[in-house]
């Protein structure tokens, strides 16, 4: 597999909320995905959820606790965990999820994951 350049991926797309493939490690998708405002909170019953914080900051919302997370750093959400992810200015973070898990813990309400 050739190397992925993480920031020639973020500029592909300017949408928020909007998780990119970039690739695949065993039955995984690796995500690049540009944050800005509040996602809703949700919850994923069967997996954990990753956040690799590139550029900018994070906050989230775990139950009545909230952590900001910077450049570098990455926080886990548990599964089964009640979170929301959000931002006050643009944040770029990359994300680890197996294959077909949506975004929102609902297929009905999931964002599409293009291959960039």
């Amino acid at each position: 597999m050739p190397k992925v350049t993480l920031a020639e991926k973020l500029a592909q797309f300017e949408t928020h909320w909007d998780p990119h493939v970039v690739a695949d490690y065993n039955d995984n998708d690796v995500m690049v995905v540009k944050f800005q405002g509040e996602f809703p909170f949700h919850s994923h019953a069967e997996t954990d959820d990753f956040f690799l914080v590139l550029e900018g900051e994070m906050i989230m919302d775990v139950g009545e606790t909230s952590t900001v997370v910077g450049p570098g750093e990455l926080f886990i959400v548990p599964r089964g965990d009640v979170h929301r992810p959000r931002s006050e200015q643009e944040c770029k973070v990359l994300l680890i999820e197996p294959k077909g898990v949506p975004n929102t813990g609902d297929p009905a309400t999931a964002a599409a994951k293009p291959r960039i």
